[in-house]
């Protein structure tokens, strides 16, 4: 939730942000109109309320009937009053609606336009070149049937498209994975967390998936709970309606959950294998931190997905998402995107986002400082999205045979096994 006092103040900023998001402009006059209506609501409200506190006084002093009279005025400054609190509860609803439709306030120095206008930042890493290796390219389909790791026939099977099972060394393999993360997240202060996978709507809806991502949202109707798209829900929703205290900030956990996600708009794109799937486990970081702290807690969350793709020893670019590519939380963010072979592209294996105080407001999550309450900002990183890492892993550590080499970070979790062979 942007804060009310920025939008009265600067509200061509806002306008800016949400123009540079392709989202209405318009929203804002109408927030800036309803404020005002409330505003109004408000001021009435007080000034018959304090009419009748003043009524009432004198009512204690009055006899006869003086009395009479000024008893009959207080039943109608009563119902006047119940009227215009009435109207000051629809005015907050109302504009509270409508402050909840806009997006943050994007940074300025995230590109603007859409998916194809990001930044390239950096390439890391070595493609291998497997004509000269003498090996013709398998995708990771391929390579988890001939290593029996993958059987997305019996989880269409049994699910439905875009489920799957891991079985053998794909089990196996995500359990190194989630292991290699936790390690590292705790090495850099991160607290372990398994967070609900099931969320009320206050949670859903605080961190930011009930606007333009509640399409991609799974909602059991019977419970009025939400299927959670990422660990990043449950994580922020932890201190929700606290205060914390400033000197414990940075605040940071790592949580390892099952995703959701109905893949709304997808359809044709990535329906072959494990990449685009309604259900995948991921290791989710996340931070609370100071506002003044909050871009270089950014740079160190990316640093840390870095150091994660290096370990596995895949190829990758980062980029800087454009502002029409952000989610409606995020006013910048950072994608990692590992290099794979078969398709011969860069495709997001990790991102993560600065939501400055966006998701704190709207959770109601401030720190207390001598200074006073002050707001806090929030930020979060894929640290592992497991279907998305084993594509990668798979396709660049194969080999001519089809097995695949295991990265030696890898190795001490999987019993010192340096490859995954054929079943």
């Amino acid at each position: 939730m942007i804060d009310l006092a920025e939008i009265r103040q600067n509200p061509d900023a806002i306008k800016r942000s949400q123009e540079a998001r392709g989202e209405s402009t318009t929203l804002v006059d109408e927030v800036l109109a309803a404020d005002v209506i409330r505003r109004t609501a408000v001021g009435q409200f007080e000034a018959v309320r304090a009419e009748q506190k003043s009524l009432g006084a004198l009512v204690a002093k009055s006899q006869g009937a003086e009395k009479e009279d000024l008893l009959s005025k207080t039943k109608v400054l009563a119902e006047q009053v119940k009227s215009t609190e009435a109207a000051v509860r629809e005015a907050d609803t109302k504009l509270d609606q409508l402050v909840l439709g806009l997006s943050n306030v994007v940074d300025e120095a995230a590109p603007v336009g859409g998916e194809d206008d990001y930044t390239v930042l950096r390439e890391v890493g070595v493609k291998r070149d497997f004509a000269k290796e003498g090996i013709t390219v398998r995708d990771h389909v391929e390579i988890g049937e001939l290593i029996g790791a993958i059987d997305i026939e019996r989880g269409a099977k049994v699910s439905g498209s875009r489920f799957y099972y891991l079985t053998g060394p794909g089990a196996l393999l995500e359990f190194a994975l989630v292991q290699l993360a936790m390690t590292k997240a705790q090495t850099h202060g991160f607290t372990p967390m398994i967070p609900p996978a099931l969320v009320k709507p206050a949670a859903m809806e605080g961190t930011g998936f009930l606007g333009q991502a509640a399409e991609n949202v799974y909602r059991l109707e019977a419970d009025d709970l939400y299927l959670v798209g990422t660990a990043e829900v449950p994580l922020a929703a932890y201190h929700m309606d606290e205060i914390l205290e400033s000197k414990s900030l940075p605040l940071r956990y790592v949580g390892f959950s099952p995703c959701y996600r109905r893949e709304a708009g997808s359809h044709g794109k990535d329906t072959r294998g494990i990449f685009r799937v309604h259900w995948f486990d991921k290791v989710e970081m996340f931070s609370f931190c100071p506002v003044t702290e909050a871009k270089a807690e950014h740079e160190r969350l990316l640093a840390f997905e870095e150091e994660f793709m290096q370990a596995l020893e895949i190829p990758y670019r980062v980029i800087d998402v454009a502002t029409g590519d952000l989610g409606s939380s995020a006013a910048r963010k950072f994608d990692c995107e590992a290099w794979v072979p078969s398709q011969e592209r860069y495709r997001e294996v990790t991102s993560t986002s600065n939501c400055t105080t966006f998701q704190s407001r709207r959770l109601r999550i401030r720190a207390k400082s001598n200074e006073g309450i002050e707001p806090i900002a929030t930020l979060n990183g894929t640290l592992c999205a497991i279907t998305r890492t084993i594509v990668a892993l798979f396709e660049n550590h194969q080999q001519a045979d089809g097995s695949v080499r295991v990265p030696a970070a890898l190795q001490p979790f999987l019993g010192g096994a340096t490859h995954f062979n054929l079943k």
